[in-house]
């Protein structure tokens, strides 16, 4: 079995998801996992397909034809059975005041453990009370036994308190 990731946009409209599912089912592929979202009248998404090695190619050919409607892109993924052992979840929400640059900062505090994120979903809403715009985050991403989580969570910590954000850490 092939692995593949598909990364999805298009102008949003009724009928995208089915058009992408039906020519996976088609082609005898098993859509496993996905993210798909409406932003700004955009439609985009990451699906992770599994499918028999000989029809990886017809439905690649298959793909290319929703062009007009979806542009598809396929990469090749990787297996995932193998997971480290002794690994440690941690999830991390975040909640302030929408500016430029807490993306980035919160994402260079993980990187900066050598961490790689798993999820990361955000969105920003109007403040309720006091007027505004906040920005929210769920982040979730894995440390591995032999790395120090205290020490992420202090870095994440000290963070929030400079660029005035409510962090939890789950």
């Amino acid at each position: 079995m092939a692995h593949l990731v598909l990364t999805v946009v298009g102008d949003d409209r009724p009928g995208l998801v089915n058009a992408l599912a039906e020519q996976v089912t088609a082609h005898g592929g098993n859509w496993e996992r996905s993210e798909l979202a409406e932003l700004a009248g955009a439609f985009a998404g990451i699906v992770l397909v599994d499918i028999p090695d000989d029809r990886v190619a017809a439905l690649t050919d298959a793909l290319s034809s929703l062009d007009g409607m979806l542009r598809v892109t396929i990469h090749g993924g990787h297996p995932t059975d193998a997971a480290p052992a002794a690994v440690r979840s941690l999830e991390v929400t975040v909640l302030g005041n929408d500016r430029p640059g807490i993306v980035r900062d919160v994402s260079a505090a993980i990187a900066g453990h050598a961490l790689s994120i798993d999820t990361f979903r955000s969105r920003t809403l109007e403040a309720p009370m006091a007027g505004g715009t906040l920005f929210e985050a769920t982040v979730a991403f894995r440390v591995p036994a032999d790395t120090d989580a205290a020490a992420v969570t202090s870095a994440l910590e000290q963070l929030a308190g400079e660029i005035q954000v409510d962090l939890t850490v789950a």
